[in-house]
């Protein structure tokens, strides 16, 4: 039976989960995660989520059509953006080291119906996410297959509307179902993977800077903003879930070892690490190549081609396809643990927080956003995939610097493992570049947001505010 909380702050709408007896709310049927992850694959978990379709898929796609070379720019203002959030994401890391990351930080400090609203949009957002991924890696395959002089059915090689006779992006929709197959194996085996994977793709991209920066004509990099200072943010609104991969990194909180120490160290590892890998790829990528003739789909592998190093492209396509699955990976594990949270405090139906028996992941929910991803994957094409992933993360990075800074002087006194520094104003800058970039969305994700929003204002009054946790300890 659930043990409840002692204590509930707030009324209504407004009640906050305790932080003081949080650990004591997340017992009984629902079952817990078990603690297996260390400091490195924390690390490699962020580093995977962060590295991957930014730089094989978004770079080229962003430049060709965004940017120009002021691709460059547009992840330094996503970056800059992410690191003030990073910050903040890591006090409450150290502070509150359970699962469900920004929609737990939100619940416990601005309330439920905050921490609701943000965990609903991330079930979106992190399942667009896990299908962009699937998609940018189904271009480098269709790639490498060409090269190879193999030619599939054209039905299957993309969503409908994106080339003649596509029907259904099959290798991406089936990537999907490979994810959640994987994640359902167990926390401590897949993180194995994901390490061994992310180290692969490091190399990978090491590769590509140390051979690709022999061949730059700086020619290419003029004009250095063919769209306009305002194409460069324009780009960096798109590239931003590019640089946030630490933020479903920290949904793993309950199943870290010792996750008051580790994981904000893996939090500003994983960032720092990604950043100057980003800059130096962006770097060679327009370098090496005009921003015009630039593959929006496999960038780096176009590019090595171009310049008669198409062996070396044959090697980068692969390590795509390969360094790529590890993004899929963090996303999927954020999504869900993040419904696992929220089923867990009665806010969405308990059976979804099921566990398995022996596993300890939960299973139910796994399966259940793989298909789903695996079906946007399949049939829209990426750039309407894309737009349906920045929204709700810029908000959830905007909700969780504010409740960084209210926490700290609502409770000054709690014990943190780690400290923002410059309070306030390094949590009011992430808010500032988070909306800002918010501002350079397009109108069909605001469209998209609102409905989505709606119906998570109809399933949390007409379910979740009767069935939550709180509401049944006030009652």
């Amino acid at each position: 039976m659930t043990v409840p909380p002692k204590i509930s702050r707030g009324q209504g709408v407004m009640r906050r989960k305790p932080i003081e007896q949080i650990d004591d709310t997340e017992t009984g049927s629902a079952g817990k995660l078990t603690r297996s992850l260390g400091l490195w694959q924390l690390t490699s978990i962020g580093v995977g989520g962060i590295i991957g379709a930014g730089i094989f898929t978004l770079a080229g796609t962003v430049a060709n059509g965004t940017a120009g070379p002021a691709v460059l720019v547009s992840f330094l203002i996503a970056g800059v953006a992410s690191a003030a959030a990073a910050l903040s994401y890591a006090e409450f890391a150290g502070l509150i080291p359970k699962a469900g990351s920004a929609y737990t930080y939100g619940y416990a400090v601005l309330g439920e119906l905050v921490g609701w609203f943000i965990g609903w949009d991330l079930l979106l957002e992190y399942t667009a996410i896990v299908a962009v991924v699937a998609i940018g890696i189904s271009g480098y395959f269709s790639f490498l297959l060409g090269e190879m002089g193999i030619d599939l059915p054209s039905w299957m090689l993309g969503a409908p509307g994106t080339g003649s006779g596509h029907k259904v992006d099959l290798f991406a929709a089936a990537l999907c179902l490979l994810i959640a197959w994987l994640l359902n194996m167990g926390m401590k085996n897949a993180a194995r993977f994901e390490t061994f994977v992310v180290v692969l793709k490091v190399l990978v991209v090491l590769l590509v800077i140390g051979v690709g920066v022999f061949h730059i004509n700086s020619d290419n990099y003029t004009p250095f903003f063919p769209f306009g200072v305002s194409g460069a943010f324009t780009g960096a609104a798109t590239v931003f879930f590019a640089v946030f991969g630490y933020d479903a990194m920290s949904t793993a909180a309950e199943e870290s070892k010792d996750a008051q120490k580790h994981m904000p160290k893996a939090i500003i590892y994983s960032l720092a690490i990604s950043m100057v890998l980003y800059v130096l790829a962006c770097l060679v990528l327009t370098g090496m190549q005009n921003y015009k003739d630039i593959d929006p789909e496999s960038g780096f592998s176009t590019a090595f081609k171009s310049v008669g190093l198409s062996g070396l492209a044959d090697v980068i396509a692969i390590g795509a396809i390969i360094g790529i699955l590890t993004v899929m990976f963090t996303f999927m594990l954020g999504v869900t643990r993040v419904w696992f949270s929220m089923s867990r405090d009665g806010l969405l139906p308990k059976w979804f927080a099921k566990t398995h028996p022996t596993r300890h992941v939960p299973t139910r929910v796994t399966w259940i956003v793989g298909v789903c991803s695996a079906i946007i994957a399949g049939f829209l094409p990426i750039g309407e995939a894309a737009e349906l992933t920045n929204i709700g993360i810029l908000l959830a990075f905007v909700v969780v610097c504010v409740a960084v800074i209210v926490l700290r002087y609502r409770q000054p006194d709690l014990p943190r493992t780690f400290r923002t520094p410059a309070m306030p104003f390094v949590p009011a800058l992430g808010i500032v570049f988070s909306i800002w970039l918010i501002t350079f969305l397009q109108w069909q994700t605001w469209v998209r947001f609102a409905v989505w929003f709606l119906i998570g204002l109809v399933i949390y009054f007409g379910y979740s505010y009767k069935k939550s946790e709180l509401a049944r300890t006030s009652d």
